[in-house]
């Protein structure tokens, strides 16, 4: 057998794993949904007027803000999956199925491949979940054309590869299940301190940069631009650029923890 045949059939192997466990234990899934919800909900009837009225110049317009926070939160649901997918690999290495994988003859990099693929499928899941309720409390993009569309699906499932590559780095190199939920908190906060709910130049001049130097603000300023219609600029290429470079960046953060064999 060839050294790619081995690889991909070890990759679905481990996908389905991951899978199975994703179907057999729905809660950790389930209770990250539910914070991008909650907030699409709580901005959406309680707050979307008040948060219209500061964006357009003191006219209410609850549909105008449905539509202008809906890209964020699609980010958002992203993040707030991958976080199970740290505290899933923390738990495979903890509990010694890692060390039972080692001593058997499979592609060591299947391991990881099986966790990010699964991942990115729960992702696109849980993104389209999110959409649903986004559709049912009136979010519409008209002004999106076939093409733009398929662009932002490119865009969500590349930023979920590049996200669950730095969550899976960051379960390996937590000590405990708990830990790894604790240090992949920044991947719910960032957006809460980029452009999802109130644009930049609104924030604070210190705070400014902090808002705008992040992966989050460029993808979520790109996803608004191909859904709405409204002008992308350099957002594109920084959000594509980010992307790649965490995707890099994890990819080898995670590999080399990996190898690395337990004292």
């Amino acid at each position: 057998m060839s050294t790619l045949t081995l690889a991909l059939r070890d990759s679905s192997t481990m996908l389905r794993r991951n899978l199975l466990h994703a179907r057999r234990y729905p809660s950790l899934t389930l209770n990250l949904l539910l914070t991008p919800v909650m907030l699409l909900l709580l901005f959406v009837y309680i707050l979307g007027d008040t948060m219209s009225a500061g964006i357009d110049g003191g006219t209410p317009d609850r549909s105008a803000y449905i539509a202008y926070v809906v890209p964020g939160l699609l980010l958002m649901t992203i993040g707030s999956t991958t976080i199970g997918t740290a505290v899933s690999v923390s738990n495979d290495m903890t509990e010694g199925i890692i060390a039972r994988f080692r001593t058997m003859a499979i592609h060591r990099p299947s391991v990881l491949v099986g966790h990010v693929l699964g991942s990115v499928l729960q992702c696109v899941t849980s993104v389209v979940l999110v959409g649903a309720v986004a559709l049912a409390t009136g979010f519409r993009s008209t002004h999106a054309t076939a093409l733009e569309w398929l662009a932002a699906f490119a865009l969500l499932v590349l930023f979920a590869t590049a996200l669950t590559w730095i969550a899976v780095g960051m379960g390996l190199a937590s000590p405990n299940a708990e830990a790894a939920s604790n240090s992949a908190m920044p991947l719910i906060l960032l957006p809460l301190l980029s452009s999802a709910f109130t644009p930049v130049h609104s924030m604070p001049g210190w705070f400014q940069p902090i808002a705008q130097y992040q992966p989050f603000t460029p993808a979520i300023e790109t996803l608004r631009g191909l859904l709405l219609g409204t002008g992308i600029g350099n957002n594109a290429w920084l959000a594509v650029a980010w992307c790649v470079g965490l995707t890099v960046l994890g990819y080898l953060w995670s590999t080399a923890r990996f190898n690395t064999d337990p004292k």
